[in-house]
């Protein structure tokens, strides 16, 4: 979108601090208004001037005389023309520092879950971190074709996500701007939780013939922030099972290696030990406590970590019932640090 460049930096300022003092209050902006802006730093006159050369222009105008201003229609296109531009910025400076971090992230994990298999013995798991806080932070609907949309929805802990949504009638930008304005509004902040269906019917309301959009956009949301089925997770020493004779037989070893390969049980132990409030620090499941089935025979031994911003992972060693569970507690009790030190050492660069 074109940004009307040559009004200024300053004419630019002033013209979002009249709009914004206009949305909170409904009453026309004065100068004098204006001067107490802190972040402003100009005089009555200085301020007077602008807002005459902006009348000029046609992005503000007096509706009586000797009152204040308020924005125009063009005033509100430009105002929101730049929303939509800091916020597109935003997004991709915020894409490049996941993708670099994740980068680090999946290398450090990586070689976590190796350094624990040759610690312990046992066999281990580590979990991609994903996000736990489950609040929306910003949601962007793009255009893709006549068909579709694009619902671009970061969450706390800066996770971004991508759903295509399919829409019957094209939207004009017009209308995906305040499609936009009124999920941000409403949207921002909140926990899958908080969004009941009076918020989903206001949202439905004010969406009007496109209130099938804001459905589809609660259903990405939800979908979302639930911890994905396919999450990533890193492995190590699963032929370490075949050291200890309990577990060594055909059957118990082959059902444990094969939940070390497909992962989706492993998926579920992670979700159980992050569902929980409680487990903050080390968890123990001692035989059938455990929550993947394959893993009768054996102890199971998890941590969360915390890479910031409610991003959590799991760290979990698997072993048999007769492990060295001070040394595993140990162990597990280390690495949650040193990778509580690598991701606050990583923010400050």
């Amino acid at each position: 979108m074109a940004i009307d460049t040559n009004i200024g930096e300053r004419k630019l300022t002033i013209l979002k601090a009249i709009i914004r003092n206009y949305l909170e209050t409904g009453e026309p902006v004065g100068s004098r208004t204006l001067s107490k802006y802190t972040d402003l730093n100009l005089s009555s006159a200085t301020i007077r001037n602008e807002m005459a050369d902006l009348e000029d222009l046609g992005y503000i105008f007096q509706p009586h005389t000797s009152a204040g201003r308020i924005p125009s229609d063009k005033g509100y296109r430009l105002y929101v023309d730049m929303l939509m531009e800091e916020k597109e910025q935003e997004l991709s400076e915020l894409k490049n520092i996941m993708l670099e971090k994740t980068d680090k992230v999946d290398k450090v994990l990586k070689q976590a879950a190796r350094v624990l298999a040759v610690n312990t013995n046992y066999a281990t798991m580590v979990s991609a971190p994903v996000n736990s806080r489950n609040t929306l932070k910003f949601i962007q609907l793009s255009q893709v074709d006549e068909e579709q949309i694009v619902a671009v929805i970061v969450m706390g802990g800066n996770v971004i996500k991508n759903k295509i949504i399919n829409i019957g009638d094209t939207l004009s930008n017009e209308n995906l701007l305040k499609l936009n304005m009124l999920l941000n509004t409403t949207l921002n902040g909140m926990s899958i939780e908080e969004i009941n269906l009076g918020m989903i019917a206001m949202l439905k309301e004010q969406a009007g013939p496109h209130s099938q959009v804001i459905d589809d956009v609660l259903d990405a949301v939800a979908e979302i922030i639930h911890v994905d089925e396919d999450m990533e997770i890193y492995t190590s020493g699963a032929t370490n099972i075949f050291k200890y004779p309990e577990l060594s037989d055909r059957q118990s070893a082959q059902e444990i290696i094969h939940a070390f390969e497909e992962k989706q049980q492993l998926a579920e132990l992670v979700t159980e030990t992050l569902a929980s409030e409680e487990n903050r620090g080390i968890q123990v499941y001692i035989g059938d406590e455990t929550p993947v089935k394959t893993m009768r025979d054996c102890s199971v031994v998890t941590a969360t970590y915390e890479l910031g911003e409610g991003m959590k992972g799991t760290i979990g060693i698997i072993g048999p019932k007769r492990m060295d569970y001070e040394h595993v507690m140990k162990t597990l009790k280390t690495l949650q640090n040193e990778l509580d030190a690598i991701y606050h050492k990583e923010s400050k660069e």
